[in-house]
């Protein structure tokens, strides 16, 4: 860089350079100690801004609406059903931060929303990225994502927000264990990128029916043998040996898998006291403790059983298909009605005590004594 302030032309005579101390010409003997100092001097400031981020996560950006484009696309090798999107400020601006673990609320073009986890670089202001498997028997909203969302095209998105942090609650060694299954990879690969940044300890396994079906298998091959890789078409359905190889009493287990993965954990960690289990599922919960109710669409609207097994939601898509949904796990708010009548069984995780006061409630997970009259159109 300072070639620029050399002169242009040379002196035509030769001088004898004088001579000139060690500390000024030539070099100096490096101590180890600022060679060491050197080294890790990089490493120890993306430490402290990933603690920071640790210490501070962003906030929950659930009533920031913003409108972004689909920047880049691409369908995963692996797994032809699954698009990769990048999305992006139309002017470039600095999107709103976010901590591993977070999602988008994507409002569709059709006006469905629905969520899907952020799986790129936290430390990337400018880009979002998320990826949707398409699913043919759905609710139609990965569907709508693969169709419409080309390149070019705009979406309005709400968030980040996150129900499933990466929260290290021990600032020691403690090792980190992931469980993926098929599309729950996605929350968890920002999650072994920030681990790996802070250089915690951690392994992952990632199931799947069979290796096509899984995702993102070129990124992770740089993790080496930290990444296990189980199919059920070669080694059957895991068990919690498979899933949990070399997990101690204090380590924490964060996993995003379908509801049988999970029960496994669950029964599994009871065990080890001292360990911890973080999850996120990516389709309702079964129902625990259910009773069966009634909802009526409107006054005087049509009655529909909920059995004892089913939530009220599930009953009302049937009669009424274009109902706003998204999470269905009691913590997104899509569903909010207004009960007319009837008591309610809260079983969410939003509502404040005012909220259930005024009549709200959401479908999608609390249930009703006797019957529900809520506000929802008969047809």
């Amino acid at each position: 860089m300072f070639d620029r302030f050399r002169r242009k032309t040379q002196p035509t005579t030769q001088r004898k350079r004088p001579s000139l101390p060690p500390t000024l010409y030539g070099t100096l003997p490096i101590s180890p100690t600022i060679a060491l100092g050197t080294v890790l001097f990089p490493v120890a400031v993306r430490a402290i801004g990933a603690l920071l981020i640790l210490k501070k996560p962003p906030e929950n950006h659930v009533d920031r609406t913003l409108t972004l484009v689909v920047k880049d696309r691409w369908i995963e090798a692996k797994d032809q059903d699954v698009a990769s999107l990048v999305l992006a400020s139309p002017d470039g601006d600095r999107l709103p931060p976010w901590h591993p673990g977070a999602h988008l609320d994507l409002l569709l073009p059709s006006g469905r929303m629905r969520q899907y986890s952020l799986c790129g670089d936290v430390s990337d202001p400018f880009h979002y990225r998320i990826a949707v498997r398409r699913i043919p028997n759905g609710g139609g909203g990965s569907i709508e994502v693969h169709e419409a969302l080309q390149i070019g095209a705009t979406v309005q998105i709400l968030g980040p927000r996150n129900a499933f942090p990466l929260a290290m609650t021990q600032p020691g060694p403690r090792k980190l264990h992931f469980v993926a299954g098929g599309i729950g990879i996605t929350p968890i690969l920002s999650m072994i990128a920030f681990a790996e940044q802070l250089g915690k300890p951690w392994t992952m396994v990632y199931t799947g029916r069979h290796r096509d079906s899984l995702p993102f298998l070129n990124e992770l091959k740089r993790f080496g043998d930290r990444v296990i890789l189980r199919t059920d078409d070669q080694s059957g359905l895991p068990t919690a040996d498979d899933l949990l190889p070399g997990v101690g009493e204090n380590d924490a287990v964060y996993c995003c898998g379908p509801a049988p993965m999970l029960a496994v954990l669950q029964q599994r960690l009871l065990e080890m006291p001292s360990g911890e289990l973080h999850f996120e599922r990516f389709a309702a919960a079964p129902v625990v403790d259910g009773h069966p109710f009634e909802v009526q669409l409107g006054p005087g609207g049509p009655v529909l059983e909920v059995p004892a097994d089913r939530t009220a939601l599930d009953v009302i898509k049937e009669r009424l298909p274009h109902v706003a949904y998204s999470c269905q796990q009691g913590f997104c708010g899509t569903c909010r009605v207004n009960v007319l009548a009837g008591t309610a069984d809260h079983r969410d995780q939003i509502l404040t005590e005012s909220q259930r006061d005024e009549g709200q409630i959401l479908t999608c997970v609390s249930r009703g004594a006797g019957r529900l009259v809520l506000d929802l159109p008969a047809e």
